[in-house]
């Protein structure tokens, strides 16, 4: 319980540095007024408009009615659409849930066996063969490879939709491009841990008792060696979500990362710090749900809880 309390006080000090960095870099970084009044405005309606949201306070006194609103579960209104920001990250983030579920399942569908033959076949054609695909997923930047799935996918071989959402094969693209570097991180995690497990005594003793080396793995080896992977993937998922705004620009994917490019270039601030606050509290939230599943996986650390 301790260590529990520990962490959210930690978590609570972290989500608050990152509202503070976030809203003091979006407020010097421009008025906003200058981009939402018309063309041709005088200067006394840029003053008024100004005076209207509330700019023209001195940038603490609008630090402080924003800690407050967050205090009341008000995320404000978008200075652009006119509507409440609540409203308009509700609307796009089944999008962006459905994108990092998509990617996760890709990244652990194929990252977990992948390490777990560079484990069990180390040192073999099989592992080189195997290390060059996480090399691969590892080394191609988001956007980059994103691109080269919608050239050959989408233009060449003309089998998937290249932008938008409007059925599962819209999926499948940014599924790939998003999850290939948390591939690589969950093929090497595994194999890493796979092979701590395969040097401990138990796997000799179960090789001993004629078990096959697949069985020795599935029965034994792959329960303790889940809580690295388990703290990866909690990690993973808070990755996955900062990284779509990347992958959603490249596919026109209408989620929270999208949205996010849109309103940075537009300074919509509560925006902006709606989507910063939602990733940092989920990315911070699987961190202890994390450590919550040790407990339940490994009798050791219950034992010491």
């Amino acid at each position: 319980m301790r260590h529990i309390v520990s962490r959210l006080i930690q978590a609570a000090i972290a989500t608050f540095g990152v509202i503070t960095i976030v809203f003091f870099v979006m407020h010097v970084s421009g008025d906003p007024t200058l981009l939402l009044v018309p063309e041709g405005a005088t200067a006394e309606q840029i003053a008024d408009l100004r005076h209207q949201l509330g700019f023209d306070r001195p940038l603490p006194l609008q630090y402080l009615a924003y800690l407050a609103d967050l205090l009341r579960l008000d995320l404000g209104q978008s200075l652009v659409q006119r509507l409440p920001v609540s409203l308009i990250l509700g609307s796009r983030l089944p999008y962006t849930l459905e994108l990092a579920a998509g990617a996760l399942l890709v990244a652990l569908a194929i990252g977990i066996p992948v390490g777990i033959a560079m484990a069990v076949w180390r040192g073999g054609v099989v592992e080189r063969g195997l290390a060059a695909v996480v090399l691969a997923g590892q080394s191609l930047p988001t956007f980059w490879s994103g691109i080269l799935l919608i050239l050959f996918f989408g233009v060449t071989l003309r089998w998937l939709p290249t932008s938008g959402a409007d059925s599962l094969a819209s999926l499948i693209m940014p599924s790939l491009a998003l999850g290939a570097l948390a591939m690589s991180t969950f093929a090497r995690m595994t194999r890493i841990s796979v092979l701590d497990e395969l040097g401990r005594d138990y796997v000799n003793a179960a090789r001993a008792r004629g078990l096959s080396m697949g069985a020795t793995v599935a029965r034994h080896v792959l329960r303790n060696a889940a809580i690295p992977v388990i703290t990866v993937t909690a990690l993973e998922i808070g990755n996955l979500l900062a990284g779509a705004v990347i992958v959603e620009t490249v596919f026109a994917w209408p989620g929270i990362g999208q949205l996010a490019m849109q309103s940075i270039q537009a300074r919509d601030f509560l925006v902006v710090q709606a989507v910063v606050l939602f990733v940092s509290v989920t990315y911070i939230g699987l961190n202890l749900l994390a450590d919550l599943a040790y407990t339940a996986i490994d009798p050791r650390i219950r034992g010491q809880a």
